[in-house]
């Protein structure tokens, strides 16, 4: 599989609304890149990041709110 560098240095990160706080697992996104969306581990801003297409971001999000999610 082909690796591609996508620059995120001038990304907009947002953390999940269900970040507590805790030091427990959370995760930003960032919404403003065209046509795709890095995601990380907000313990780790430094970190790497994984990319997806947009829309396959979008249908993810989609079947979660559903919980159309197998083995859910």
């Amino acid at each position: 599989m082909a690796s591609t560098h996508v620059d995120l240095s001038k990304a907009h990160w947002l953390k999940s609304s269900r970040s507590n706080g805790d030091g427990g697992y959370c995760v930003e996104v960032a919404d403003d890149l065209p046509g795709i969306v890095p995601v990380r581990d907000s313990k780790d801003p430094h970190g790497p990041a994984i990319v997806f297409p947009a829309a396959t971001w979008s249908s993810f999000v989609s079947a979660v709110k559903d919980t159309d999610l197998p083995g859910v």
